[in-house]
């Protein structure tokens, strides 16, 4: 049983220590020093360059390293029919979820400018909205968007979300589909996109959607920089259609320097980090979906490749 291991961002001797522990006598090679390739069953990887996971005639499944998968699907010579395999864990979804939830309650209670009034000394209570009164609305209603709604239910937040397809979630409002959107993003008063990467929602957080929010409305994103126009966010906020953004991720990371995001005082950059695998959720996963191939069960959190998620 061998696994290929391809990561520039993980320790190879990490994973081969606690994939040995896992899975007794896995053989695991690491990029570029692959031996035979047609010994290779699974790939472990995050980020490999396009055209090599096709080199590997036995490849049974390749897992990423991480929750999302656009880093392969990008791949126009991935090996057809080999199962794709991501992560869900519940650890990363609770992450996510406070992410969300921390960045919602700052707008909804006004903090960024409560922080201003602060600089400026200024003693001046702000209109409280109830929280039934606020609208949130979650682009993308998948995993870790499902759990994040349901928390924010629980604190008595309107909830909608938008999907591909059509969902039913107890206490969100569902909108899906190219005609759903615009009516979604018409409620909406602060914007979550937790959606996957995909030719479709590439760059869907752009100057149209910021016009069909409501003025003043706030942006989160926590799901991929493929999703922001960046260059229509500031735009927006000097227009007053946003009124803030938190951002963890970006279309170039890290985010260089001289980016104008940093300097500007109504986005809130965190360097992806609003949900962080545990690796050794990932080992555990790993070492169950090669359990899987040994004993001829379907594998966990296998990815469509046509839906993109």
């Amino acid at each position: 049983m061998t696994l290929l291991f391809l990561s520039d961002a993980d320790r190879a001797e990490w994973w081969r220590q606690e994939l040995g522990r896992r899975v007794p006598g896995l053989d695991m090679r690491v990029w570029p020093e692959t031996g035979a390739r047609e010994d290779i069953e699974f790939a472990l990887v995050w980020k490999p360059p396009k055209g090599e996971l096709a080199r590997y005639p036995n490849l049974k499944a390749i897992f990423s390293l991480g929750a999302g998968v656009d880093h392969l699907l990008v791949d126009p010579g991935l090996p057809a029919g080999v199962p794709i395999c991501r992560v869900v864990d519940r650890a990363l979804t609770a992450q996510m979820s406070e992410y969300v939830l921390l960045n919602v309650l700052r707008y909804h209670r006004q903090r960024p400018a409560y922080a201003r009034q602060q600089a400026a000394r200024e003693w001046r209570p702000l209109k409280l909205v109830q929280s039934s009164e606020r609208r949130v609305g979650i682009l993308g209603m998948g995993v870790l968007a499902q759990d994040a709604a349901a928390k924010l239910i629980a604190l008595g937040f309107a909830v909608a979300g938008w999907s591909r397809s059509a969902k039913s979630i107890p206490g969100v409002e569902s909108f899906h589909g190219p005609d759903g959107l615009a009516p979604f993003l018409a409620r909406t008063e602060i914007l979550v996109c937790l959606l996957p990467l995909t030719p479709d929602t590439e760059g869907i957080l752009n100057a149209k959607t910021f016009a069909r929010l409501p003025a003043g409305a706030a942006l989160i994103n926590a799901a991929r920089g493929g999703h922001l126009v960046e260059e229509d966010l500031i735009p927006a906020l000097d227009a007053g259609q946003l009124s803030a953004a938190s951002l963890d991720v970006f279309r170039h990371e890290p985010l260089p320097a001289a980016h104008p995001f940093w300097g500007d005082e109504r986005i809130t950059v965190t360097p992806h980090v609003a949900s962080i695998t545990d690796p050794r959720s990932i080992a555990d996963l790993v070492a169950e979906n090669i359990r899987r191939a040994r004993s001829g069960e379907p594998f966990l959190n296998v990815v469509d490749p046509a839906r993109g998620y």
